[in-house]
């Protein structure tokens, strides 16, 4: 007999109210109060900065004051997330032995795969990208993160159902310069299916993927006694300046550079956002004359390069494209290389990358 676990939908709630209510689920897993959940929720406007980043580096905080964007800090790790009432955020809250592990990295796989496979199951090939996004030809449908509570795992994606993820973006300092349009690597179901799917035959599929790959049975619920009680103390931490700052660095330390090279068929654009303290790339953007083949490749090259530090740039690039079958043609590995280069060397005359790489 299956085992049950239990399912809750606590609908559309402020920002700081959902993210203490992760807080509490976390918490009273951890001290077995409550069984396995997989929960769904919704949110205004906001942006969700990862629990490890800074507000003013990852926020263009002016454009938040006054298009009345919300700012919070999650409890889950990961990056910046830019949230409407048209996104479905998914959340499974489990115990360390459901999953077999502790690595993050490989229950990531497992659960985006599972979610993909839900996903799929509305009419689209929705796959697991590595570093949590599920992605459908190349563009990002839905992105997750997660967190371990002793022996709790939190972990959580967030699906974009419609809206246009242009204006969701436009809150995120980094990826406002990314060259291209946001619909370029963004996607919402409704893009994809030409119509809103209906939330309900969305949950319903995500669930039912999730029991497959768990062997378990969902039972609808509420939340307990334990898990108020807990969710009251969380907010009045949570919804403070104090929780949402507890982490301050300056945006001049991540900052975000652009470089354009000649190349075979015309100019290939780069965006980085360089961590200054790792020495790393955060994040790298291409765009300009490029047509990766399959279509996918240019999204999986630019996660691939994420974290790597800037004297690896040459073989990380190389690796890619040596370990994905991905075809540039007239462009070379090179090409892209180089162009990272000159970006950093935009930040620092002597050019890391060309000190240690060329």
């Amino acid at each position: 007999m299956s085992e049950r676990w239990r399912l809750i939908d606590t609908g559309l709630r402020p920002a700081a109210q959902n993210i203490a209510l992760d807080r509490a689920l976390l918490e009273a897993r951890r001290a077995d109060e409550t069984p396995s959940t997989l929960r769904f929720a919704r949110f205004p406007r906001c942006g969700l900065i990862g629990s490890q980043q800074a507000v003013e580096q990852e926020l263009e905080l002016d454009y938040c004051g006054s298009a009345g964007i919300a700012i919070q800090r999650r409890v889950t790790g990961g990056d910046l997330v830019c949230l409407g009432p048209l996104q479905l955020m998914w959340e499974l809250v489990l115990h360390r032995r459901d999953v077999g592990s502790s690595d993050l990295r490989s229950i990531a796989r497992r659960l985006n795969h599972a979610a993909a496979a839900g996903v799929s199951a509305l009419g689209v090939d929705a796959r697991y990208r590595p570093r949590g996004d599920i992605e459908v030809d190349g563009r990002s449908l839905s992105v997750g993160a997660g967190v371990f509570d002793g022996t709790a795992l939190l972990y959580q994606g967030v699906l974009l159902l419609d809206g246009d993820p242009a204006e969701l973006m436009r809150a995120s300092r980094l990826a406002r310069g990314a060259p291209g349009s946001a619909r370029d690597r963004h996607a919402s179901l409704k893009d994809l299916l030409g119509t809103r799917p209906e939330p309900g035959a969305v949950k319903r599929y995500l669930a039912e993927a999730f029991e497959s790959e768990f062997d378990v049975e969902f039972s609808e619920g509420d939340l307990t006694l334990s898990e108020n009680a807990r969710f009251k103390e969380a907010l009045r931490e949570i919804d403070h300046p104090d929780w949402i700052g507890l982490v301050s660095r300056p945006a001049a330390a991540l900052p975000v550079l652009a470089a354009r090279q000649p190349v075979r068929g015309g100019v290939l654009l780069a965006t980085v956002a360089y961590d200054t303290q790792a020495r790393a790339i955060r994040q790298a953007w291409f765009g300009g004359d490029v047509a990766l083949r399959p279509r996918r490749a240019l999204a999986d090259l630019e996660a691939a390069l994420a974290g790597t530090p800037a004297n690896r740039v040459a073989q990380a690039v190389e690796r890619f494209f040596a370990g994905s079958g991905a075809a540039a043609a007239p462009l070379e590995p090179a090409d892209f290389v180089r162009v990272v280069q000159l970006a950093i060397g935009r930040l620092l005359p002597a050019g890391i990358g060309e000190r240690n790489e060329l």
